[in-house]
């Protein structure tokens, strides 16, 4: 029997190197690898189903999931995750703390983002700060007329607005036109070192830090998805996708743990790696459902109580039945 043709859209990540590379196989696939940018798989992803299997926004794949218009189908498997309290750029000349922010015009890419979702819910938690105390304003970090990939029923109280459709959201925020943006990546203005632009905390690490030994969060961005029809027509598939990318992290993880030759051009790998399992355990980026029950509830708790998902989904709902039960020997 030949091997299932499928394509398989996903970032450039070490944890997905041995897959890409081929030391680790997907049982019964034979893959078409596509490494791009997450903003053009989920583009691609929920405007059009363009790929078999692809990241997924947790947040786009849940307001599809709830509305029971999702072409996907997920895998407890986390390509994406991140502690987003660096995520916050302001004017520093006039933003010195959270509170700042109320009242205040702050600029995203998406109002629906998941780094978005997540800053929302620890600035309300932690500091008061809810999403109808501050006006937002959509559009591209560097190219203007960005749009909201997927269409969005938002409470009354909440006030999104459009940049104009020749300026993006770096050079308002450059021009204090804004006063702070928020989203998953860095505005340019923010890297070039544009005077009065700069982190909303003066120790992102060190917050966000805290904030994890309080809460046990370690944000998910990104979950895998497998189109809805294949995982039907090949009931075999969740499964063996989902063996394959953990396999797959578990390599890259162990060449990270090997230190003799650092394998990130990146000093002090080592001493990183040590401090994140010091606070985090040896699993730190696990996958599976019952290791992130707890972040996935909390995540799927905010993303309702925004309006963002039309009913409260169970973290159960956001998966395969296959893929949540492994053989064990």
């Amino acid at each position: 029997m030949s091997k299932l043709q499928l394509s398989i859209a996903i970032g450039d990540y070490d944890r997905m190197r041995p897959l890409v590379d081929g030391p680790v196989q997907i049982d019964g696939v034979d893959p078409q690898f596509m490494l791009l940018e997450p903003e053009e798989i989920f583009f691609r992803a929920f405007r059009h189903a363009d790929f078999d299997v692809c990241e997924l926004s947790l947040s786009s794949y849940s307001v599809k999931t709830a509305a029971g218009t999702s072409p996907y189908i997920a895998v407890p498997v986390f390509p994406s995750r991140a502690f987003r309290h660096t995520s916050i750029y302001v004017r520093t000349d006039r933003i010195k703390q959270p509170a700042d922010l109320r009242g205040r015009r702050v600029g995203v890419p998406e109002y629906q983002l998941t780094a978005n979702i997540w800053v929302r819910l620890f600035l309300e938690e932690d500091y008061g700060i809810r999403p109808s105390d501050i006006t937002w304003v959509r559009g591209g970090y560097e190219h203007p007329g960005r749009i909201e990939k997927i269409s969005l029923d938002l409470p009354a109280d909440i006030t999104v607005e459009n940049a104009a459709p020749d300026v993006t959201i770096s050079d308002l925020l450059a021009r204090g036109e804004l006063d702070a943006v928020i989203g998953p990546r860095a505005p340019s203005c923010f890297e070039r070192g544009q005077p009065n632009v700069g982190y909303l905390f003066a120790d992102p690490q060190a917050t966000a830090t805290d904030w994890y030994r309080r809460t046990r969060l370690f944000p998910i961005m990104h979950t895998l998805g497998i189109r809805r029809s294949l995982a039907e027509k090949h009931p075999w598939l969740p499964i063996a996708v989902y063996k394959a990318f953990e396999r797959s992290k578990s390599i890259a993880l162990s060449k990270l743990s090997d230190t003799a030759a650092t394998k990130v051009t990146l000093p002090f790998v080592e001493e990183q790696l040590r401090a994140a399992r010091h606070l985090m355990g040896d699993d730190f980026w696990a996958y599976g459902l019952e290791p992130n029950r707890l972040v996935l509830s909390r995540f799927l708790e905010r993303h309702h109580a925004e309006g963002l998902s039309a009913r409260l989904l169970a973290p159960q709902e956001l998966f395969h039945p296959a893929s949540l039960e492994l053989h064990k020997i």
